[in-house]
């Protein structure tokens, strides 16, 4: 898009009264942005505009406004952001068929057709270590064959899922509920770059938007629309996520949820959304036993040509194998393996060491242990 057509666009924005569906409405009245700044107060009335909003209309922005629009249309132009409208074939085909699809999305590294395949991951930010682990591994399977995974960028759940997409070798999008040139939160930086190199980050938000606490809710449709489905995978009862399933739901998506412990505060959104009638998933399989009939047969046989193995790891010792079992997929603690096996201390001290060492179980800070 060239400068002349998005400032057009962002000035169209700014206008009192002029929300998502007016500018479409007047975009698709009058052929473009500029035509609708160009147009006639008789012209707008007649495409079904009030009086009010046909006056401002034929105002524009404020002088202060419009030097704001520069300054933006300058940070898109250096940074080599890219914007898409609703109008554009490479806008998401699915995104679009939502509701209230954003009119501009904001774009920094690069969507892919095979992104039509795409599952949503989405939890709480203070989420368990064992939430985290569990999310990994199912994002990391998921990416393995061959599903983008789109989430937020935040701490705890969302992170891991991006994470786990990168490990896979998989695609991840983010989505922002923040202005484009922004990282939220700023510890991320390093995550958005392996992100933006193997997918997109995305945000309908003008540059220069803060992330105000308004702007997540909105941006959670976004990563619903994305996507074929949504799986919370660890979500407290006032967790922002549960937005996210219930938009989703609204989209026609399917909504899953990974089961979390009765007793763990961090799990009773998740726990209600199985309840009720989201479907529980265990592995990745889950997910993709529900999605590889919605998609086309080229798209299926890509993803099912990158199906993710069984495991083939060697089978281990008794000793190693006594401890394993010891250990859950929730932290435990070293007394609870030395307790729960009857092993020495220094015994259990080198197997946790050999099995970590072989990508079985990994250290938690706390000498707290988990099962990989």
């Amino acid at each position: 898009m060239d400068a002349t057509t998005l400032t057009a666009w962002l000035a169209l924005q700014t206008i009192d009264g002029v929300g998502d569906r007016t500018i479409l409405r007047l975009i698709q009245a009058f052929g473009s942005p500029k035509a609708v700044l160009a147009a006639t107060q008789a012209d707008l009335l007649r495409a079904g505009c009030s009086p009010e909003l046909a006056d401002s209309v034929r105002r524009g922005p404020e002088r202060k406004i419009r030097h704001q629009i520069d300054r933006q249309v300058e940070v898109i132009e250096r940074r080599k952001v890219r914007v898409m409208t609703l109008f554009d074939q490479a806008y998401p085909a699915r995104l679009r068929t939502i509701p209230d699809p954003p009119p501009l999305l904001y774009m920094s590294g690069r969507l892919s057709a095979t992104d039509e395949v795409a599952v949503a991951i989405v939890g709480g930010r203070r989420a368990t270590p064992s939430g985290r682990m569990v999310t990994e591994e199912i994002a990391n399977a998921l990416g393995r064959s061959g599903v983008t995974i789109v989430s937020g960028l935040a701490r705890g759940i969302d992170a891991a899922a991006h994470r786990g997409a990168l490990a896979g070798k998989g695609r991840t999008i983010a989505v922002l509920g923040c202005g484009i040139e922004r990282t939220y939160p700023s510890e991320h930086e390093a995550l958005r770059l392996s992100i933006e190199s193997h997918g997109a980050v995305l945000s309908e938000l003008p540059v220069g938007a803060s992330p105000l606490s308004h702007h997540f809710p909105r941006r959670n449709r976004i990563i619903s629309g994305l996507s074929l489905g949504v799986l919370v995978s660890e979500a407290a009862a006032s967790s922002g996520s549960l937005i996210t399933a219930k938009l989703a739901l609204e989209q026609g998506r399917e909504v899953f949820a990974v089961p979390g412990s009765v007793r763990e505060e961090a799990c009773r959104g998740s726990n209600g959304l199985i309840k009720e009638g989201a479907k529980l998933v265990e592995s990745a399989q889950d997910i993709l036993d529900e999605i590889l009939p919605q998609i086309d047969a080229r798209l299926r046989a890509a993803v099912s040509l990158g199906a993710a193995q069984p495991d083939s790891r060697e089978p281990l010792g008794k000793e190693d194998a006594l401890v394993y079992d010891a250990l859950s997929y929730e932290a435990r603690s070293v007394d609870t393996v030395i307790e729960r096996t009857g092993l020495s201390a220094a015994q259990v001290a080198a197997t946790l060491l050999a099995l970590e060492l072989n990508g079985r179980v990994r250290q938690l800070p706390g000498q707290q242990y988990i099962r990989l």
